[in-house]
């Protein structure tokens, strides 16, 4: 081990109070997640902005591969949301539910539960369908209610 050839490393003393605080201010910018709160890029990236939902339009009805080792398609729609324009692919939960979307449906969307990632097995999806043309998709799913004829 022997002696200590240079000082600690930081400046100590009674003025040193800037300097310390100026590198720290500067370091910190190192730190993932203090970087990804700071910097403001995740409300750019985010459709929905820091909304929990949003409306949008459907423009067409799509089957996503699942990953593997699945094997299915997973029933999909590309939706255009109507506050900023954005196109963005929505996943159509329940068996049959992609049947109650028809083109240019007005369909309300929320993410799909990991904050921006995809789940599980369908790539490049991060959002679902929640309501069709102001109703809930599990009440149609369910028979409770219909679909209003437009």
């Amino acid at each position: 081990w022997g002696k200590q050839k240079m000082g600690k490393g930081k400046p100590s003393g009674i003025n040193a109070g800037r300097k310390l605080r100026i590198h720290r201010r500067k370091n910190r910018w190192a730190d993932k997640r203090y970087k990804k709160m700071n910097l403001g890029t995740w409300l750019k990236a985010n459709p929905l902005g820091s909304a929990s939902h949003a409306k949008g339009i459907v423009l067409e009805k799509i089957g996503v591969e699942a990953k593997q080792p699945n094997s299915a398609i997973r029933k999909c729609a590309r939706v255009q949301l109507i506050k900023n324009g954005k196109k963005i692919a929505a996943f159509v939960p329940n068996d049959g539910c992609l049947n109650f979307l028809d083109e240019n449906d007005e369909v309300l969307i929320a993410g799909f539960g990991r904050k921006g990632h995809a789940v599980g097995d369908i790539p490049g999806v991060r959002f679902k369908v929640v309501k069709v043309a102001g109703v809930s998709l599990l009440a149609l799913f369910k028979e409770k209610k219909e679909k209003p004829r437009s």
